[in-house]
């Protein structure tokens, strides 16, 4: 009788040990889901007074959304942040950053990441043969957050109210308007070779990987004539 009893005792005690554990693990949660909608940024935190842009305020903001999305922070990351504001002075709604991995022109294969602020646009652009390597055909692979993926095809931009194209790119302009909804685990390819694309965030970002034959910068073309 004595063994049952510490046998039900044991019982209660790993049935009562679980379930604060799983009470704790679901406050986790919900406190990390808290401090997720917190992810916003201003475009002031990127300028100074005098209207310059400011790259490492900018990868203060990059860095806080890749911890967000629990993106792997490897040493000298930092240091290999590529970004750009299109001189646009607007790099909360308008610019792009990433991270080259391989850009192989002899054999012509490329990979790299994308990172975009949440509801931040990469300009529209098109890709051409240059320098010897041809037009770049491309494809994008959503890790995290959401991306609109905007290439030619059908117009459907009816049925995405909240994509919005900031009037500093090209005054609210876009030649091409066939947007396809990529989260994470969405892969989204360039329909057709040296056409018009572009992307818009999420509102928490995205983190996008880029698979391609080669890029080459003399070989990009943006829309709006004042992003060249």
């Amino acid at each position: 009788m004595r063994k049952l009893s510490l046998l039900c005792s044991l019982i209660i005690v790993i049935l009562f040990s679980s379930c604060v554990k799983k009470t704790e693990k679901k406050q986790a949660e919900v406190l990390k889901e808290e401090i997720k909608k917190e992810l916003k940024f201003t475009n002031d935190q990127f300028y100074d007074t005098e209207g310059n842009f400011l790259e490492e305020k900018a990868k203060d903001a990059l860095i806080e959304m890749l911890e967000y999305h629990d993106y792997p922070i490897f040493e000298g990351l930092r240091e290999k942040i590529w970004l750009t504001d299109y001189n646009k002075g607007n790099y909360a709604e308008l610019g792009l950053a990433s991270v080259m991995y391989v850009n192989n022109e002899e054999d012509q294969y490329m990979l790299m990441d994308i990172f975009l602020l949440p509801g931040q646009m990469l300009g529209e652009h098109m890709h051409f043969a240059a320098d010897g390597n041809p037009a770049k055909m491309e494809g994008w692979l959503v890790r995290h957050g959401k991306s609109y993926i905007v290439g030619v095809g059908e117009n459907n931009r009816d049925q995405f109210p909240q994509v919005v194209v900031p009037k500093s790119h090209w005054d609210g302009k876009v030649t091409t308007n066939h947007i396809i909804e990529a989260n994470e685990g969405d892969f989204a390819k360039l329909e057709k070779v040296e056409s018009p694309h572009w992307q818009i965030a999420g509102p928490e970002g995205a983190v996008i990987t880029e698979v391609g034959n080669v890029h080459t910068n003399a070989g990009v073309l943006r829309s709006d004539p004042k992003m060249n």
